[in-house]
């Protein structure tokens, strides 16, 4: 594998350790998975062989963004207007919405998989975590292999969260039978995920976290055996936390949803939860306090209409928060660019009814880039400096979009967003989008492919 040679860059947001910052005019310089050099005229340095030269005048290159949550099956049930959760809670809509998923096949999910990712990767993003709890009989237990599947073919750095709901209807949850799992069998298969694709090498392509979906659809041994193999395997810990539930939690257990899994040893520094806009600031210190994240998923707050997340108060109170899309259940793009914009819009639009001002705009890039990497527990991406990975994505800005914003490079994408896809996406040193098309594939068969196995979904 050789490397990428981007010349005379408009600016590259780089970012040594101590924060983001614009390096303008220079060259970015890339070998195998990684990045070797920023800076200007590096080809008077001498170029390893295989180098290839890429003019980027007028290019703004940003470190590739990390998504911290998403539900891929769920772009199999996009744009439905019959299924409206703006006059529903989220438990009424998840009871109208799971009889719909209990009829994917395991070719639905590997094509709804390799949807979300392509999407993502025409908009920036180089790293993709997915929460699948989705296991329906009828598709069987291949289904996270398959979604590594779908990432090797589009290059696709990739977590893998594997959920589970072991609840049955009958004792509270909102789960059909067909889609139920013991605790054992949830436990099993992480296991055997973890010991057959999970790499913690350096610039690993492949990580798996087990992800139990939600403490209101599982039993309390679920999340307990869950934290116990993650510990014993060094892996992260996922699941949902603070979009609703919590009175349901209370009624059951005696107790709000954050204090319930801190009871359980569910929370710390490697453990992450989706959502949280129902939480206190007590709840929010006392996360801050266990090291607990947040992967903070703006566009469902559309949907919801209860309130805001509170991302001031997390980023005053020293919370560790990254960005997810989210699925479609509550989203109907995988785009966490147009994400990292909706999250500061939101801020501003609530910013007179909060206690802490709301984050300055280079901020939310921050949590979608090496916010996320923190949540994941990566160390080697999230970033643009030399040792790390070579994952990047570039925007012609030389277009009437831009005129006006290009002295802040920072704050371009969530102040004034970006309303188009990537010039160039790179992963593990390797472009897999340039020119508005994927490198070495067909998007047209991809796309004809998928149409077919959405086809054979029941509604």
């Amino acid at each position: 594998m050789g490397g990428h040679l981007l010349t005379n860059c408009a600016a590259v947001i780089a970012n040594d350790g101590e924060g983001l910052r614009v390096c303008r005019n220079v060259d970015l310089l890339t070998n195998g998975p990684s990045i070797v050099a920023i800076g200007e005229n590096l080809r008077k340095g001498g170029l390893p062989a295989g180098t290839i030269t890429q003019d980027a005048t007028g290019w703004f290159v940003y470190p590739g963004l990390v998504n911290t949550h998403h539900h891929f099956f769920q772009c199999f049930v996009r744009n439905r207007a019959e299924l409206d959760w703006t006059k529903l809670s989220v438990i009424e809509w998840l009871d109208r919405i799971y009889p719909i998923f209990s009829h994917l096949t395991e070719d639905c999910f590997y094509h709804a998989s390799v949807t979300a990712m392509a999407e993502m990767i025409k908009h920036g993003c180089t790293t993709a975590f997915d929460h699948q709890y989705c296991f329906p009989r009828r598709a069987g237990k291949q289904l996270i292999d398959r979604q590594f599947e779908a990432a090797e073919l589009l290059g696709m750095r990739f977590h893998a969260g594997r959920g589970g709901n072991t609840l049955p209807k009958s004792e509270g949850s909102t789960i059909p039978d067909a889609m139920l799992e013991t605790t054992d069998e949830f436990i099993a298969d992480c296991a055997r995920l973890i010991d057959t694709y999970h790499d913690a090498n350096p610039f690993s392509m492949r990580q798996v976290v087990v992800a139990p979906c939600q403490p209101v659809n599982c039993y309390r041994e679920t999340f307990v055996e869950a934290a116990a193999l993650a510990r014993d395997r060094s892996v992260q810990l996922h699941t949902h936390v603070g979009e609703g539930e919590s009175p349901v939690i209370e009624a059951r257990h005696g107790m709000r949803t954050v204090d319930y899994c801190e009871e359980l040893g569910f929370a710390g520094p490697d453990t992450f939860y989706a959502h949280c806009w129902e939480l206190t600031h007590d709840e929010l210190r006392m996360m801050a306090a266990s090291g607990t994240g947040v992967s903070h998923c703006p566009e469902p707050v559309y949907l919801v209409g209860a309130e805001v997340t509170d991302i001031p108060a997390m980023s005053a109170f020293g919370l560790r928060v990254g960005l997810g899309c989210d699925g479609a259940a509550s989203n109907d793009n995988s785009n966490l660019m147009h994400c990292l914009h909706s999250a500061y819009m939101l801020q501003c639009l609530t910013a007179s009814t909060r206690a802490h001002p709301v984050p300055p705009p280079v901020d939310f890039l921050g949590y979608a880039t090496t916010g996320g990497a923190a949540l994941l527990g990566r160390r080697d991406i999230g970033r643009l400096a030399p040792g790390m990975a070579a994952d990047l994505f570039a925007i012609d800005t030389r277009r009437m979009d831009y005129i006006g914003t290009r002295h802040d490079p920072l704050s371009l994408i969530a102040k004034v967003g970006v309303g188009m896809p990537t010039d160039m996406t790179m992963i593990n040193g390797r472009i897999v989008w340039a020119k508005g098309e994927f490198i070495g594939l067909d998007e047209l068969a991809l796309f004809s492919e998928a149409e077919a196995a959405l086809a054979t979904v029941e509604f």
